[in-house]
């Protein structure tokens, strides 16, 4: 009964669908804010994994920065995160690439690929919950018909 409830809030939280997968080159557009100011800042880097936990659905990005690899975990559905755009795909036959922690240079590439748009069966079934779940008429202002 508990789990049921928990679904059907995760499914209200989802908010657009994971439509990248790990050992793609992914921007990843997410709001900074600096005193009052906000601005957006793209984070470009390789997929290395992508931890799926419903509506706390987490993947975390690696780049190399001045000779040093970054990875910044993100979290999917959060309003800090604006946007992904991938960029490009590769043949990976791992769930997991921190192998490639360890490799530099020409040992740490990918092979590119062609791939298809994935579809992401949780995002499909919280469309159909939001579809299916009855919506509140916004209630109108009663006029006062004085003849």
């Amino acid at each position: 009964m508990l789990s049921q409830i928990l679904e059907k809030l995760n499914y209200d939280v989802v908010s657009k669908p994971l439509d990248f997968s790990v050992g793609d080159t992914v921007k990843v557009h997410y709001k900074i804010k600096e005193g009052q100011k906000e601005r957006i800042q793209v984070y470009e880097g390789l997929v290395i994994a992508i931890q799926n936990q419903g509506a706390g659905k987490t993947f975390t990005v690696r780049r190399i920065s001045f000779d040093v690899g970054v990875e910044r975990i993100f979290p999917l559905y959060a309003p800090t995160v604006t946007k992904v755009e991938r960029m490009r795909s590769s043949k990976v036959r791992r769930a997991k690439l921190y192998y490639l922690r360890e490799k530099s240079g020409k040992d740490s590439r990918l092979k590119e690929i062609v791939r298809k748009s994935i579809k992401d069966p949780f995002y499909e079934k919280a469309q159909a919950y939001k579809a299916s779940k009855p919506v509140a008429a916004p209630s109108a202002p009663q006029e006062n018909a004085t003849a």
